[in-house]
């Protein structure tokens, strides 16, 4: 019999969204959900995301804004979201946030945030020195997947918030579910670019892998993100709104 699971990625704290993608995995009976981190850095509320996340006990490994929450609790030099969100996460919480291992072999499938080194460079995305947003190549993939052996059939990362899935030479399937809570933003690293999915729905993915290999639906649901992005711009994000409420990051 084969295996059927789910996998979430980069929630960012908006639990509108998490709500509307749970209800969404109970609605295709699926128990069984991946999260590939980035968990609960974001101009909202912590608290009920990480309230969702926590009960639910869902393997899940951790992204780089993770690991800025737990800087910025220590008192490290971050951005202003990570603080904004630190200030309101508990003991419990942060205890959390830092036990998140940086990989996880899971369900018959190698899990990480952006690669498998930990490292936080896209893997599935390459950014040209003009900005451009283009597509990796199948040995730009290989090379960032580096010696770490990944020997499963299926490998599941997020980071780049961009649903795709990617088949290399070698038969390897490789998963991103997308993101639940930001579908656009603005980076500069390594240069100015921008990451926009261009319609503002949570997002996530359903594998079904079984002998003859694996069945992969990329899913997207409509959620309340104009109640989103007005807390985001509530607390002073006009940026997040924006992303949030449209997709866009421009």
């Amino acid at each position: 019999m084969g295996r059927r699971f789910a996998i979430v990625s980069d929630v960012h704290g908006n639990w509108r969204a998490l709500d509307a993608v749970v209800l969404d995995l109970e609605r295709h009976d699926i128990t069984d959900v991946v999260n590939l981190g980035d968990c609960l850095y974001g101009p909202f509320d912590p608290r009920p995301a990480s309230e969702t996340l926590m009960n639910r006990n869902w393997p899940t490994v951790s992204g780089n804004e993770d690991q800025a929450l737990a800087d910025a609790v220590s008192g490290l030099k971050v951005s202003r979201v990570a603080h904004f969100t630190a200030r309101q996460l508990g003991s419990e919480q942060i205890a959390w946030i830092k036990r998140l291992p940086q990989r996880l072999d899971v369900l018959g499938s190698t899990a990480f945030h952006a690669r498998p080194d930990g490292k936080v460079a896209y893997l599935l995305t390459s950014i040209r020195d003009d900005g451009l947003v283009r597509q990796a190549t199948a040995s730009e993939i290989v090379l960032g997947l580096g010696p770490a052996q990944v020997s499963h059939p299926i490998v599941l990362c997020g980071h780049d918030h961009l649903p795709r899935i990617v088949t290399l030479p070698d038969g390897r399937v490789l998963v991103n579910p997308g993101s639940v809570g930001c579908p656009a933003y603005t980076h500069d690293d390594p240069v100015d670019h921008v990451i926009e999915n261009r319609t503002p729905h949570a997002r996530y993915a359903i594998i079904e892998a079984g002998a003859g290999g694996a069945s992969i639906q990329l899913v997207a649901v409509p959620y309340d993100w104009d109640g989103a992005a007005d807390e985001a711009a509530q607390n002073g994000f006009a940026d997040w709104a924006h992303w949030i409420g449209t997709g866009w990051a421009r």
